[in-house]
């Protein structure tokens, strides 16, 4: 069946995109969790136990996290394109270069967490977003 609608392809991309984040978080943390002998208490100041953990494995929490915030934006600019009926080249290629900018950033935070390099790709990532919001905008005003 041929995708009608180009625009959901993106947004679907990066819910799995997610979704893998959110796998290797878990496959990192469980098991630092039960070799760091941890106690898991509610009581605690939120992320004071999670702190103990080694850096690298808060980082996958960590972007999960991030993908959990800007992104819901390119959520709903995604999907009111595809409501709009807006298949335009330029429209895809931003959805698709957003959706790959945050690929390269979870890689690199995931791995390396270079700070310098990631705010670089967050922010090119972020003008990629604005640049499809004001299509949107152009289309709806």
């Amino acid at each position: 069946m041929p995708n009608t609608v180009p625009m959901v392809a993106p947004v679907i991309a990066l819910v799995l995109w997610s979704g893998f984040i959110w796998a290797w978080m878990y496959a990192t943390r469980i098991p630092a969790i039960l070799k760091a002998r941890m106690q898991l208490d509610p009581m605690l100041p939120r992320g004071e136990q999670m702190a103990q953990l080694p850096a690298t494995v808060r980082w996958k929490a960590d972007n999960y996290s991030h993908l959990m915030e800007q992104p819901t934006l390119f959520y709903a600019t995604a999907l009111a394109l595809a409501v709009l009926a807006d298949h335009s080249a330029a429209s895809l290629a931003l959805a698709w270069a957003y959706v790959a900018l945050r690929i390269v950033h979870s890689l690199v935070q995931t791995t390396s967490n270079r700070i310098t390099v990631r705010f670089g790709v967050f922010f090119v990532s972020s003008l990629v977003l604005f640049a499809l919001a004001i299509r949107a905008a152009l289309i709806v005003f």
